[in-house]
């Protein structure tokens, strides 16, 4: 399919899903919806809306401010335990979905995958809650005195019925003599998670940054490095660590992701931070810059290509002896990412691909499957604001259709129309398209595989696009086009 003719297409499939909306709704999903390219000047990547509350009625895949601060930014804290302060639904809901990986003893000095709740009930709704609360905060010490600290996270309730989570906060924090940080992170508040990436962000400035006593104890170098933004989903924080040690750095902390209270205390000591979750971190990085004068710039550490684009500018910033270093670890890694790409671009090349995912995989995931020769024809994020669109116009190769907080409509009617080999999106979908006998990648959390990130996980990458594309299980069913060209 030539470039004008999929640009034809992508702005057909648009037309028609709008056809179907009452005239108010279409105005304003057609904001959310664009084609754009990499020649193309002030094209969707540019123009796209975005971070605007989802039009009522239509079904959204997008999380909530709770969920943006414990199910993200705190949750994957390792020594800290985080209660969730409202009905037992949403803790469970959020209690370790998505494999943040950490080294400790689980319910000793680890936490992540233990779930702690006010548990409210009824009566809870009507009376308050701040004396149940208060009394949890008193079990947890009990029952885990090696716990670090305690994270409050509120639910919606919380919000309406007006606990002063703050209050009890503070008076549990001054009889434990222990961090306890409440997070107003009702899931009302706001139109997506990123509010609570913000709220988690302004609790971490405000409760954390201001604790010297961790950073006057530590003794900094000049080649120390703070990753910020990586939740170690199938150990991909630790294979980042892996490069940015071999190339001579120190890598002080690194959160969410295995992450201690401590390492975020003394992440200011560091000479540069790397951010690889713009989305839900750039709040934080950006303070640290103003606050401590920490430079902070993106990295991209999926497949080869963006990889070893990230790791020269890291090295660039510290100098020729860090890059003599990269250097000599991009050449060690090469010939085993030439070896894979070899192996698997012949049964790869030409396959097309659609996105739907938060965070920064939209866009950072495009070079891992262009160095496999796979083609991105549709990418959109669920809870994006106007900046993640204009830096994925950087990575896009080729015409493609742009869409913001998709619903499940929509999606399914861009990929009728669109006709991909693979869809890789998030778990709300990943059955969907199944059962319609589409290959499907789940890369909210890789799909129960990983990590990702790093040349030694782009093998693992590989392996996995294969398996579902190449999967004999899809001899037997169908994608409904097909379908119809059977009939017909």
């Amino acid at each position: 399919m030539g470039p004008e003719t999929l640009e034809a297409l992508q702005k057909e499939a648009i037309e028609e899903v709008l056809e179907v909306y009452p005239a108010k709704a279409a105005k304003n999903r057609v904001k959310h919806l664009g084609v754009d390219s990499p020649e193309g000047v002030k094209g969707a990547c540019d123009k796209t809306r975005s971070n605007k509350q989802t039009v009522p009625g239509v079904m959204s895949q997008r999380g909530c401010a709770y969920a943006g601060s414990k199910g993200v930014v705190w949750g994957p804290i390792k020594d800290m335990i985080h209660i969730s302060h409202g009905p037992i639904g949403c803790g469970q809901y959020s209690r370790g979905g998505r494999r943040n990986y950490y080294i400790g003893t689980t319910g000793v000095d680890t936490f992540v995958t233990m779930n702690f709740t006010t548990d409210f009930s009824e009566k809870d709704i009507v009376f308050g809650g701040d004396k149940k609360l208060k009394k949890a905060l008193e079990e947890i010490d009990e029952l885990f005195p090696l716990n670090n600290g305690i994270s409050i996270q509120s639910e919606c309730p919380i919000g309406l019925i007006g606990d002063d989570i703050q209050a009890v906060a503070k008076v549990h924090k001054k009889e434990s003599e222990k961090p306890t940080i409440a997070v107003s992170c009702e899931g009302f508040r706001g139109v997506s998670q990123s509010l609570g990436h913000h709220l988690a962000n302004d609790a971490i400035r405000d409760e954390v940054m201001t604790d010297a006593s961790a950073r006057d104890e530590f003794k900094s170098t000049d080649y120390d490095v703070a990753i910020i933004g990586d939740y170690n989903i199938g150990g991909d924080a630790w294979a980042t660590r892996i490069l940015l040690e071999e190339i001579g750095l120190r890598v002080i902390a690194q959160w969410s992701g295995d992450a201690t209270y401590k390492e975020m205390a003394i992440a200011p000591k560091a000479k540069l931070n790397l951010l690889h979750c713009y989305r839900s971190m750039n709040y934080i990085s950006r303070h640290m810059e103003q606050e401590f004068n920490i430079p902070w710039m993106e990295y991209n550490f999926f497949g080869p290509s963006k990889t070893t684009e990230s790791l020269r500018k890291i090295a660039e910033f510290f100098g020729k002896e860090i890059q003599d270093k990269a250097e000599a670890v991009i050449a060690k890694y090469t010939a085993m990412t030439d070896a894979v790409i070899e192996k698997y671009k012949p049964v790869l090349e030409g396959k097309k691909v659609m996105l739907y995912v938060g965070g920064l995989r939209p866009r950072h995931v495009i070079g891992a499957y262009e160095d496999l020769g796979m083609e991105i024809i549709g990418t959109g994020y669920e809870f994006a604001h106007g900046d993640d669109y204009k830096r994925t116009k950087e990575d896009i190769e080729r015409s493609t259709l742009i869409y913001d907080d998709v619903n499940e409509y929509e999606l399914e009617k861009f990929v009728h129309k669109l006709k991909p080999d693979l869809v890789a999106a998030g778990v709300k979908e990943k059955y969907v398209f199944q059962k319609m006998g589409l290959p499907f990648r789940q890369m909210h959390s890789w799909d129960y595989s990983g990590p990702y990130h790093g040349y030694d996980a782009f093998a693992v990458f590989a392996k996995d696009m294969d398996l579902a594309m190449n999967s004999p299980v899809w001899n037997h069913t169908k994608a409904p086009w097909e379908k119809e060209e059977v009939g017909a």
